[in-house]
Formats: structure tokens, C-alpha cells, sequence
């Protein structure tokens, strides 16, 4: 009799947690809907202008910027820009003249 007490007493424990966990897993907060998607590239006319364009399809609001790699000169950011949900924008910088113009163009996103 012993042995069944403690049998049911263990099934009955694991029946909670498992319960506990899978309630608690769906008590976590929402994550964002979709992507930021971007893009970077060099100006047509300017090999030294470096720009990258994002794309907000989160359901938040995002801010981003360009970083871009400058060849024989300091790297550069872009201005920080704020996008709404489903808005685009772009930021850019420009390299030193001394530079051997934009490597690539990357972004952070915030």
C-alpha cells in the first residue's frame, strides 16, 4: 500500500510541473511580428558616400543607422533614424577625401 501512495504521489508531482511549465510558458510576453529588412550600398556619383536603407515591418518602432567602412580613413556612422511600424528610411555617411572610398556599409539596429 506504501508503494502505491508514493507512485501516485510522484505521477501527481510530475503532472504539476509539467502544468506549472506549460502555463508559465504562456505567460511570456509577446515577441515583435515580422523583420527589419535593410539594405546598404555606395552612392552612383560619390564612391565616398556609403548608405544604408531599412525597412520596418515589426509591429514596434525601431531605430537604426549606417555604419560605413571607410578605406584609409576613420570609419563612419550615419544619423540615428526612427522608423514606425511599416515605414521606410534611410541613413548615410560620407568618407574623409583622403579615403580610398566606402569598403562596405553595414547598419545597428537599436
Amino acid at each position: 500500500m506504501n508503494r502505491r501512495k508514493s507512485i501516485f504521489a510522484a505521477g501527481l508531482a510530475t503532472t504539476v510541473s509539467a502544468l506549472a511549465l506549460t502555463l508559465g510558458g504562456m505567460a511570456a510576453p509577446a515577441h515583435a511580428v515580422g523583420t527589419v529588412d535593410c539594405d546598404g550600398w555606395v552612392h552612383n556619383n560619390n564612391p565616398d558616400h556609403g548608405i544604408a536603407g531599412c525597412q520596418n515591418n515589426t509591429d514596434r518602432t525601431v531605430t537604426f543607422r549606417a555604419e560605413v567602412v571607410c578605406g584609409w580613413a576613420p570609419d563612419v556612422s550615419g544619423q540615428w533614424v526612427t522608423l514606425a511600424p511599416g515605414q521606410y528610411g534611410e541613413s548615410s555617411g560620407v568618407c574623409a577625401v583622403y579615403s580610398s572610398g566606402v569598403g562596405s556599409v553595414g547598419w545597428t539596429i537599436q
